[in-house]
């Protein structure tokens, strides 16, 4: 059995106003990644080719060890996937779709469907097109995580949720990795979202993977440094400066790289640094855009 539920390399997928450029990337099992990028990057080609449901025009693709598309019905049988706009037959019950699935599926496990009707406070004789939205997609949760899917792939699933149903599904893919066996893809643009319970997270934008690293490296290395800047003094061009902005006598320094001897750079240019603040991940995801749509421009 690998110990990698999904393996990507220089995979490239080309549309005619939009490339996917030399994605590759890891997720072993046991772990859950974050995708975050703008509307428009690329979150939903890279799932759609995971789940072939598009072939790439290059590149190689492993999904729980099997070589895509070659042997995607193989792989499909331990990979579940969830979208904000999948659809059930709206006539029916949700017990109806439970009875379904679980013909379908032998792995499925109907006790722990029953934990999940509590959990999220659906009952299986409700009929889907009486559902909120909030509702419809937690029941769709349901039918894929009551398989035991030992690979979960969530395409913005908490789209359109209030507070309490977002906490509620975040809680419970959370509690899906206590078996370290599985692991879960979660492609959103909600960067609390992915703060709250990601082991890995990765960058996209335009199509091209700009960053990718486990959570607390991302947390650790970016900072932002509020700078007295006196009359006559020229701060330093430093190479792990992605952007640096200045307003009369005060500069602010955003860092990719941070270590003391940054800032020991300032002082010695006759500097004072006032403060050095952490970043929330949305701040650095929109920091890391900004940087490397700098680099790339003509």
């Amino acid at each position: 059995m690998t110990d990698l539920a999904i393996e990507l390399e220089g995979v490239e997928k080309s549309y005619r106003f939009f490339q996917l450029r030399d994605v590759s990337l890891k997720l072993a099992c046991g772990q859950i990644m974050g995708l975050v990028g703008p509307n428009g990057a690329g979150k939903s080609t890279i799932i759609r080719i995971l789940l072939s449901l598009i072939r790439q025009d290059r590149g190689d693709v492993r999904v729980l060890g099997y070589p895509m598309p070659a042997q995607q019905a193989a792989a499909k049988r331990d990979v579940g996937f969830v979208s904000e706009d999948m659809r059930l037959y709206g006539y029916e019950t949700l017990g109806w779709h439970m009875q379904f699935v679980a013909s379908i599926y032998p792995s499925w496990d109907g006790p722990y469907a029953q934990t999940l009707l509590r959990r999220f406070n659906l009952r299986s004789e409700q009929v889907i097109k009486n559902l909120s939205h909030g509702e419809r997609a937690k029941a769709v949760l349901l039918l894929v995580l009551a398989r035991r899917p030992r690979l979960l792939v969530l395409d913005e699933p908490t789209t359109g949720f209030d507070p309490v149903a977002r906490h509620e599904l975040l809680t419970e893919l959370m509690d899906v990795l206590t078996d370290d066996r599985r692991a879960i893809l979660f492609s959103s643009h909600n960067t609390q979202d992915v703060e709250q319970i990601s082991d890995q997270i990765t960058f996209i934008d335009r199509g091209r993977i700009i960053d990718s690293s486990d959570k607390e490296t991302f947390i650790d290395r970016w900072r932002r440094l509020r700078v007295d800047v006196p009359t006559g003094v020229v701060l330093p061009v430093l190479p792990s400066v992605v952007d640096l902005s200045v307003s009369g006598h005060v500069a602010v320094a955003t860092t990719n790289a941070y270590t003391p001897d940054l800032a020991a750079a300032y002082v010695r240019a006759g500097a004072a640094v006032t403060e050095v603040q952490n970043m929330t991940l949305e701040e650095i995801f929109v920091a890391n855009v900004m940087s490397s749509r700098k680099e790339a421009a003509p």
